[in-house]
This record gives C-alpha cells, sequence and structure tokens, in this order.
C-alpha cells in the first residue's frame, strides 16, 4: 500500500478516521495514543478548541469524530450539530466527564451517535468507535442504567418525546422522501451529490428511529415534520 502525508484527507482507507477533539492536552495524549496503537483506526488530527476542530473535520472529512462537551471557546454540542448537518456521513462519539442528563440529551439531540464516560477502559473506547462504524450507538453502562432508572420513575424529560431536531437539509430531503423522489431527484433538486443522499437519510431514519422509507414518512407527518400539501 502506498504510503500517503499525514494530514491527506481520508478517501477509500479501509481504516477508521478518527479526528479526537479534546482540551485537556494530557488527556488528549492519552486517547490519542490509545487510538493510534490499534489496529484499523487512523487518527488524523486531535484539537483542543472548537475552532481547530471545525478546521480539522472540513479538512480530513473523518469517519469517526470524537468529541468533549466543554471546550475552552465553545460547546462540543455547536461542533456535533455542524459535523452531523455538513458531513453526514461521519459518525460521532462523545467522550466526556458529563454524564448528567441534561448533557446526554443535549449531544444526542445534537446528532451523536455514542456516548462514553472518560472513566471508561481505554479497550471500552475503541470498541465504541468499530461499534459506531457497526451501526450501534455505544453508551456507557452507568448512564444506560442512570436514563433506565429515570425512564421507570417517570423523571426523565425523554418522556415527553419531543420532535427530532432535523436539520433544514434534512427536512428537505425527507419532503422529497415522501413525494417519491428518487435519491437522483433529490440530489439534483437540492444540488447534492447522489453519493451524499444515503448519508442523509440514514440519519433521518436514527432520529425518528425508523427502518425505512415509509415508516419514516409515517413519523414524519404523525410529528407534523412536513406536510404533503406544500
Amino acid at each position: 500500500m502506498s504510503s500517503r502525508p499525514a494530514d491527506e484527507p481520508h478517501s477509500g482507507s479501509r481504516h477508521v478516521t478518527v479526528v479526537l477533539v479534546e482540551d485537556d492536552p494530557p488527556t488528549r495524549d492519552h486517547l490519542a495514543e490509545t487510538l493510534a496503537a490499534c489496529d484499523g483506526i487512523r487518527l488524523l488530527a486531535s484539537a483542543g478548541t472548537l475552532q481547530a476542530a471545525r478546521a480539522a473535520c472540513e479538512r480530513f472529512l473523518p469517519t469517526v469524530l470524537i468529541t468533549d462537551l466543554q471546550l475552552p471557546d465553545g460547546h462540543g454540542a455547536d461542533l456535533i450539530r455542524e459535523v452531523r448537518d455538513r458531513y453526514p456521513a461521519t459518525e460521532i462519539m462523545v467522550i466526556s466527564v458529563l454524564g448528567d442528563e441534561g448533557s446526554v440529551v443535549t449531544a444526542i439531540r445534537a446528532g451523536a451517535s455514542g456516548y462514553i464516560l472518560k472513566d471508561s477502559e481505554p479497550v471500552d473506547m475503541v470498541e465504541a468507535v468499530h461499534g459506531l462504524i457497526e451501526g450501534r450507538s455505544p453508551i456507557s453502562a452507568s448512564i444506560a442504567r442512570y436514563i433506565v432508572r429515570r425512564v421507570q420513575d417517570g423523571s426523565f424529560s425523554g418522556d415527553r418525546k419531543p420532535a427530532p431536531l432535523l436539520t433544514p437539509r434534512e427536512t428537505d430531503i425527507l419532503w422529497g422522501i415522501a413525494k417519491g423522489f428518487t435519491y437522483n431527484d433529490i440530489a439534483d433538486r437540492l444540488g447534492l451529490s447522489r453519493q451524499t443522499v444515503p448519508s442523509y437519510i440514514k440519519n433521518i431514519y436514527r432520529k425518528l428511529e425508523v427502518n425505512s422509507r415509509s415508516e419514516a414518512v409515517f413519523e414524519a407527518i404523525e410529528r407534523k415534520l412536513i406536510r404533503l400539501g406544500e
């Protein structure tokens, strides 16, 4: 296999490519070393600020973004929303010391597919990265138990099941699905690459908790996310 420069954007590599965002240098170095030592994972960049993270994601287009929430120049949830909207094929996992309901729900609603606490063993984080690529949503056991308890006693705010946070682009694509347009039709109408449409649709399915076009359309109409008369 021919070598590529360290800063070359990801394109077609068999490796899971990662951008890591963590503001604490010792923690960032430790996580970077853990990821770099794993077969099948290629760490493209590590960043300590929201600004640096945005630049790294734009430059490298990683397979997976791993981000902290508390950053010196902003909140990780803002980065998650931006990456989910601009680069829908990128999977996103939070790694944080914050395990409270508000932080977890905010990150997941923003678009994170996994949430790991920093006290997790290194192997757990690596397994979580591979799990994201395989379509799973890794969450630390303590967070899962906490959410289960809150749901069971009726105090979890998720019981109110608010409408999912779809981006304007996802809403446009969902409307196209409802109208019966093909992927090519949707791409042409919205000025997108044909290859990116399935990634957007994958995110729509995840947010609506459905597995097919018909289920997505039904849920969207029921939740008044789209109106077919428009």
